[in-house]
């Protein structure tokens, strides 16, 4: 039998995405299932493998977008929005196969769970592309956004304090603005796409602070000053409004977080 570690680097070193999204399901569907054996035995890479397109970019070099409404624009926003997704899937297959020998069973059903919901978002990102005349790789992309798991690669509260704590609850707040100007566009099936993925997203940070908290709890630190110097320490940017406050609340993370620190 398969180890639940090697399936999950054989598809972070799968580097075509359609490829990587199959891969990505399967080991998903093979753990829930009891396929998989519990042994990590291999390592994860340091990083995942990409395809030759899109060319990452730092945020500085990234093109502008165009004019909100312009279809020039409106491909650059689900471009960009297919490659979050894709180095989300990316992150939550690190996330169970770097720390899950430590962290548990649980663990790692959640964070496959969450690899698997990113792989779907991907899939129809692309494909919404594809129906406006463009693909993932059409354009160049950001660059930057591994850096989070490199920089966290040592630590597991680390990490789980900035990937969902911070950059998919930042999701929770950017996602309402972007849905209330595709629905305004008449743009319903791409209003049914963020809607999916706001769903998803607030189950995701949920997994973040839920294990974070048991973490805390088992070393007997508090979770909120845990997360304040484990952000400060570690995310390079800060933490901007605005805020959705009850999408948060619903994902476990309340104002009291960011308290003192924004």
């Amino acid at each position: 039998m398969r180890s639940v570690a090697r399936a999950i680097r054989d598809a972070l070193l799968t580097g075509d995405p359609h490829g990587k999204v199959m891969a990505t399901r399967r080991v998903a569907r093979e753990w829930r299932l009891g396929r998989l054996d519990w042994a990590f035995d291999v390592d994860m890479p340091d990083e995942p493998a990409r395809p030759e397109r899109p060319e990452l970019l730092p945020p500085n070099r990234m093109p502008k977008r165009g004019r909100g409404g312009s279809e020039r624009a409106r491909i650059a926003l689900w471009h960009s929005l297919a490659h979050i997704e894709f180095v989300a899937l990316d992150l939550a297959l690190d996330m169970a196969g770097r720390f899950g020998k430590d962290m548990g069973r649980d663990f790692v059903s959640d964070f496959l769970a969450v690899a698997a919901d990113e792989a779907m978002h991907f899939a129809l990102l692309d494909r919404k592309l594809r129906k406006m005349g463009s693909h993932y790789g059409a354009l160049p992309a950001h660059g930057g956004l591994w850096e989070s798991a490199r920089a966290t690669a040592h630590d597991v509260a680390a990490r789980l304090a900035v990937v969902p704590m911070v950059l998919e609850a930042r999701g929770l707040d950017i996602t309402p603005v972007m849905l209330e100007r595709v629905r305004a566009q008449g743009d319903e099936d791409g209003a049914r796409i963020l809607s999916r993925i706001l769903d998803d997203e607030i189950r995701h940070v949920r997994f973040g602070t839920r294990h974070f908290g048991e973490l805390c709890r088992a070393g007997d630190e508090d979770p909120v000053k845990k997360w304040q110097f484990l952000v400060e320490t570690h995310f390079g940017g800060s933490l901007k409004p605005p805020f959705n406050d009850s999408a948060r609340e619903a994902a476990g993370l309340p104002r009291s977080y960011r308290a003192g620190i924004v």
